[in-house]
């Protein structure tokens, strides 16, 4: 397209100030005063390494810290001795780029810095990438014409972004996924670290590492903070925002998917058929639901029911979990199946706060352990559930060896510590065990932790809080160790 000298003028300005480290050398005070996210040394070596020749595509919901982490990169960058005058920082969508290829925007930035002729290296960010329709078309063709600038592109529709990804850029792009806070940043960013101690248990005959707490009143108070607040790096640390969470997640966060991600990326129509749907689900987090059940309850056809539900998963909002039954066996046709929300601070912006002896506390937790597993990319977990004249019953959590199709692990998540001097109360678990041939499962409690044994069955407990931290802490590990740190 043609660009007038006054608008080509304004985008000049424009440019400067979204990067004032051309002049300044620092990243503005508001974003140099925030907290770093730990999965930015996750990040931050995968950008400075242009040996690798790939554009970063960063993913993940709404308001995790993604433009943070970008700002945050760009610091250490500029304190590991790189120019500040090639690195470029650019908004999507910020009006005035409206209608200009991520190429152009790229020459307006080099022309900025008086370097339009010049093929000096550069690091490029481009920030809510998916506002550009086609932008994995333009930055596949950017990261082949300019093999020594690094490109990193951001951006909020997760699931979206990756199709356009791998269809676009299979080979060129590296998809990075950033989740909601885990358990395990949530205390690391509070700086509550010198509460967690590591612990050694017994485990399939070897010892594994696990951890614990000093004092375990201390963490489960956080660990109910963290239910409520703590999936947004922004909220845990105000008190304004927690005062009013509907205000500052609610439309903020949700109405900006439900009304303005979803319909753009998928055309939806009727927003307030897909709102009421999520409200829903939310409320029922952890709940087992059929698509009958489910379209008669929400007045939904089960086929729009099934699109809605794809989108909601697409907009990481929720989860869909698939269920197996007693005997570990996936059903060949999916009747049933849980849903839990993504990140279990949604549920206090829709409704409100819920404390330690809430009557839905048990399925929060539940949701918050849930959401530590699935922030493995590569893990599929599952629920046991069966009805027959004879049993029924329901294991919350089972990991299955996809080549064997056996279980090889089973979680039991319970708030409460009855269970630990009363192991013969879980009838489902001790079923599922003995079908399976499992001789230990894992099972969580409020603050017990111990081993105890029914019959040649033996069940490891450790209250929920710690089992939560460890599942994120580990996540967290396993990523780092993947990329050789």
């Amino acid at each position: 397209m043609e660009i007038s000298s006054y608008l080509k003028g304004q985008i000049e300005t424009r440019l400067k100030y979204d990067n004032p480290w051309w002049t300044s050398n620092s990243i503005p005070e508001d974003y140099a005063a925030m907290h770093n996210r730990p999965y930015i040394e996750l990040f931050y070596p995968l950008v400075k390494d242009k040996s690798l020749h790939r554009s970063i595509v960063l993913m993940g919901p709404r308001r995790v810290g993604k433009t943070v982490m970008i700002f945050h990169t760009i610091e250490r960058l500029i304190s590991d001795g790189i120019d500040p005058k090639t690195i470029i920082y650019l908004s999507i969508d910020t009006p005035i780029y409206n209608g200009i290829s991520l190429e152009e925007m790229f020459a307006f930035s080099r022309e900025a810095l008086g370097n339009s002729g010049e093929m000096t290296d550069y690091y490029v960010f481009f920030d809510e990438i998916q506002y550009l329709s086609g932008w994995e078309v333009h930055l596949k063709s950017l990261g082949d014409s300019y093999r020594n600038t690094k490109f990193v592109a951001s951006g909020s529709a997760a699931a979206a972004l990756k199709e356009k990804s791998n269809e676009s850029g299979a080979g060129r792009f590296l998809d990075f996924m950033l989740p909601p806070l885990t358990f395990s940043e949530y205390i690391e960013l509070k700086g509550l670290g010198p509460q967690i101690v590591k612990k050694s248990i017994n485990w399939n005959g070897r010892n594994v590492e696990t951890y614990d707490a000093f004092q375990i009143e201390i963490l489960n108070q956080h660990f109910i903070d963290y239910i409520n607040f703590g999936g947004y790096p922004e909220i845990v640390f105000s008190g304004k925002m927690q005062a009013n969470p509907g205000q500052y997640i609610r439309h903020d966060i949700v109405d900006k998917v439900l009304l303005r991600d979803l319909p753009s990326l998928y055309g939806i129509s009727d927003t307030r058929e897909l709102n009421r749907l999520f409200i829903y689900i939310a409320y029922r987090s952890g709940q087992e639901f059929t698509y009958e059940n489910l379209s008669t309850d929400s007045g939904i056809g089960k086929e729009v029911l099934k699109k809605y539900l794809q989108y909601l998963e697409a907009a990481f909002l929720i989860k869909v979990i698939n269920k197996v039954d007693s005997n570990a066996r996936h059903l060949q046709r999916i009747t049933a199946f849980k849903i839990y929300l993504k990140n279990p601070s949604l549920r206090c912006a829709l409704f409100s706060p819920i404390g330690p002896n809430d009557e839905n506390i048990g399925s929060m937790v539940e949701t918050a352990i849930v959401s530590q597993w699935i922030q493995r990319e590569s893990a599929e977990v599952y629920y046991a559930n069966w009805q027959s004249n004879r049993e029924r019953g329901e294991v919350d959590l089972v990991g299955l060896d996809e080549i064997r199709l056996k279980p090889y692990w089973a979680v039991e998540i319970k708030w409460s510590d009855r269970f630990y001097e009363n192991c013969s109360e879980l009838k489902s678990l001790i079923f599922f065990m003995k079908r399976n041939s499992l001789q230990e499962a894992l099972v969580t409690s409020i603050s017990k932790f111990g081993r105890k044994r029914y019959g040649n069955l033996s069940f490891q407990f450790i209250p929920s809080s710690v089992y939560a931290y460890t599942v994120g802490r580990n996540t967290f590990d396993s990523k780092s160790q993947a990329i050789g740190l």
